[in-house]
């Protein structure tokens, strides 16, 4: 899995950048099949003008086969909003996973229920 982590208005320490390794390789134990994982880790000073507190962002973009996932988290503390950006990935990738295992168990063409109104219809009337 490639991970590649970076900063807006904001510099990674090595503690930031250990952190979301630790998060994300929660989300690898779930889900192998990860191409690459982009991580932004931005400081939102939007709201300091008037008075209100200064807003981190912890945003990911994950690649998987034939789809992009991305989740975003807004905390008043950068690790709050990088243990929020892997537990929403986290939650995606588990329901990524859910999806792909059910396409894989139904099995192509029709279910079993057309099969049951062919033998209705089959059936000579009284």
């Amino acid at each position: 899995m490639n991970v590649s982590i970076s900063g807006h208005h904001i510099s990674i320490t090595d503690a930031m950048d250990k952190a979301v390794r630790e998060k994300l390789e929660k989300v690898e134990r779930h889900f192998d099949q990860i191409q690459s994982i982009k991580v932004i880790l931005s400081l939102d000073n939007s709201g300091a003008s008037d008075g209100g507190k200064k807003t981190h962002k912890a945003e990911a973009i994950m690649r998987v086969a034939g789809q992009e996932m991305f989740v975003q988290a807004l905390e008043d503390d950068m690790y709050k909003a990088i243990n929020d950006m892997a537990d929403k990935l986290d939650r995606q990738v588990r329901k990524y996973k859910t999806r792909q295992d059910r396409k894989k168990n139904q099995g192509p063409g029709r279910d079993e229920r057309y099969e049951d109104l062919t033998d209705v219809e089959a059936a000579p009337a009284v």
